[in-house]
């Protein structure tokens, strides 16, 4: 069972500086108020096999997921994977030149692995609250992707 959510917000500005936000993880934590911090895994510039841990709270709960750029295709599309509390995730990003500015999609996608019945009950159930609040805190994300990247 996969649960996935697309997002698409305008931004004012090239792909090239919509780029440089979306690539920038150990700035992420100063560009998005829903990180409280991030730890680089790997050394050199963003690309695939980049690996960080990054902390977020949500519903009041503090939680460090370990992340890594599984593709990327600069400056058009990125994607990083994530496996945490039998889910892998997949956050994909693509950026598209209209209007002398850039469409920046994020298709994002968790997907039990091995669910159990239990487990598949429980998707079931609150999935649905899971999504809508992961949509609010990426709709968010992208919002304030798009303002650093206005404001390059």
């Amino acid at each position: 069972m996969e649960h996935t959510t697309t997002l698409t917000q305008h931004v004012n500005a090239s792909p090239e500086k919509v780029w440089a936000v979306i690539s920038d993880i150990p700035g992420s934590a100063g560009t998005l108020s829903g990180i409280d911090s991030v730890q680089m895994l790997s050394e050199g510039p963003y690309g695939e096999g980049t690996r960080w841990k990054e902390t977020r709270t949500m519903m009041g709960k503090q939680e460090t997921v370990e992340l890594w750029v599984s593709e990327t295709d600069p400056p058009r599309s990125t994607t990083v994977k994530a496996l945490q509390g039998g889910a892998d995730y997949t956050t994909r990003f693509t950026l598209d030149e209209r209007d002398g500015g850039t469409d920046l999609t994020l298709k994002f996608g968790a997907e039990m692995v091995n669910p159990s019945l239990i487990s598949k009950v429980g998707m079931a159930l609150f999935g649905k609250i899971g999504m809508t609040m992961t949509r609010k805190a990426l709709s968010k994300d992208l919002a304030e992707i798009a303002a650093k990247a206005e404001s390059l």
